[in-house]
């Protein structure tokens, strides 16, 4: 019994082990099978790693190539870099030297621009620059007068100015590119015109334009020219006339009476004292204006100066019947010279003689105002026009040469007025709007300490001949009918003559 279960137990035994070696195969199978797996897995992925190795070693080749050849652009770089350097040092030297040009050129064009302002500026001509379309596009001080307030830089000249003879003949200068030159007259002033065209390049062109304003100089010419007629006219007259009086005592059949022989020789005397006054005139203008004529100035009584130029008028008052009313102080001195002051006193007495009326009366006033006496010379003729008051005392200027006549130089005012000024005063016309009568003042240096006033003065259209008061027995008066001399009144106090 013991045997079989014995057997039965190493059957049972061997069966275990007999099952155990088959597990242990089958899981030798499996893990034999699984390691299989994984070395074809392995060997998969080495396969894909060799052939990631084999791309990446062409990656590698291919990128060591493009560093060779990197490295070679590099280099060609660095080459050209170098070059590049070089060209940069030459171009900053380059740079410096166009640097210092530009310099030069802006302070030469700075200096040729200041250059240009300063004498365009200081130019009494007018002055502008025009492109070829017509617009200023420079122009100088001068030209602001042409142009006004308005500023004319960019703005076409047909446009600025209502000057079509102008813009034509500026123009006509710019087709033709030739310098020309005219006259115009713009605005009542007349102009001297000239224009430079200047060609920049093949493509620019630009005009200059200058105008001289010879307005005074045509006027002066032609004061002259009326100048030249009047001297003529006033020699001829007297000179005529003479010639008349002489032939008239040489051709008489019987002998000459004494007294139409002396009226003869005063119309003689009278022609030539015009021929002298006009003489004089022309001298005396000649020798102030050019310097020559020296005044000497000292302290002189102004009633002794009236009286002294009255006197020598007292001819020409008589033929007219005029008389002249003093209203001057006797204590005013003035600081002047005695022949020329009387002889701007002679002018301003004599012109309102020739304007006056006959039989009417001229006065002469004066009176200190601080430093200065002023001296006044009123008639009672047409006067001076307000519009012509400064033209007066131009040379060769005559107010109405119709009205008068043509008789004087129109030297006259010219002469008083330089003598004043070389004495340090002024003169001076008021104009007849509010009235009639001619009334000129002018001034002289006084020579009194203490201000002194004249007597009230007689207004505008009121100084004609007044009665004077009844005389003191100290004045002396001279009626004689038979004599051809206009009576002399003096009063007490010297400060009133009638003539």
């Amino acid at each position: 019994m013991f045997e079989v279960l014995l057997g039965l137990l190493l059957a049972v035994v061997g069966a275990g082990v007999a099952y155990q070696q088959t597990l242990r195969r089958r899981q030798a199978l499996a893990e034999l099978e699984a390691a299989q797996r994984e070395l074809a897995t392995l060997q998969q992925k080495l396969k894909d790693q060799q052939a990631q190795a084999r791309a990446l070693n062409e990656s590698i080749a291919k990128c060591d190539a493009l560093i060779l050849r990197l490295r070679q652009t590099n280099a060609e770089n660095d080459r050209t870099i170098g070059a590049l350097k070089e060209q940069l040092k030459d171009y900053e030297r380059l740079a410096i030297n166009l640097r210092g040009q530009l310099n030069t050129v802006e302070r030469t064009s700075r200096e040729s621009k200041a250059l240009f302002t300063a004498i365009s500026s200081v130019a009494y001509d007018l002055v502008f620059v025009l492109n070829e379309e017509g617009l200023v596009i420079a122009m100088n001080r001068a030209a602001d007068k042409l142009f006004g307030k308005r500023n004319p830089i960019g703005e076409r000249l047909s446009d600025l100015l209502d000057a079509p003879e102008l813009a034509d003949f500026v123009a006509r200068a710019g087709d033709e590119e030739e310098d020309l030159e005219t006259q115009l007259l713009l605005d009542n002033r007349h102009y001297r015109v000239r224009t430079k065209p200047i060609r920049y390049d093949a493509l620019q062109l630009f005009v200059g334009v200058a105008m001289q304003d010879i307005t005074d100089l045509v006027r002066l010419n032609r004061a002259r020219r009326d100048m030249v007629a009047n001297i003529s006219h006033e020699l001829r007259t007297p000179i005529a006339n003479i010639r008349m009086i002489i032939e008239g005592l040489f051709y008489d059949d019987d002998r000459p009476k004494r007294k139409a022989s002396i009226s003869s020789l005063r119309s003689i005397q009278r022609e030539t004292d015009s021929l002298l006054w006009l003489v004089q005139e022309l001298l005396d203008l000649s020798m102030i204006e050019s310097g020559q004529a020296i005044m000497k100035l000292y302290p002189n009584r102004l009633l002794d100066l009236v009286n002294d130029t009255v006197d020598r008028l007292k001819d020409q008052l008589a033929q007219k019947e005029l008389k002249v009313v003093l209203h001057i102080p006797a204590k005013i001195e003035v600081l002047c010279d005695w022949e020329q002051t009387r002889r701007v006193l002679l002018n301003l007495i004599h012109n309102a003689i020739k304007w006056s009326p006959p039989r009417e009366a001229i006065s002469v006033s004066a009176s200190q105002q601080g430093d200065e006496v002023v001296i006044s010379v009123f008639d009672n003729g047409r006067g001076v026009p307000d519009d012509q008051r400064e033209r007066i005392f131009e040379r060769f200027y005559q107010v109405d040469t119709s009205r008068s006549g043509n008789e004087g130089s129109g030297l006259g005012l010219a002469i008083c007025k330089h003598i004043v000024e070389a004495h340090g005063g002024r003169i001076w016309a008021e104009g007849n709007s509010s009235g009639g009568g001619g009334r000129f003042f002018f001034t002289l240096i006084s020579a009194n300490e203490d201000d002194v006033h004249a007597p009230t003065e007689m207004q505008r259209g009121q100084h004609d001949y007044v009665p004077l008061p009844t005389l003191p027995s100290t004045a002396v008066t001279r009626d004689d009918p038979a004599s051809d001399e206009p009576s002399i009144e003096l009063e007490d106090d010297e400060t009133s003559r009638t003539a």
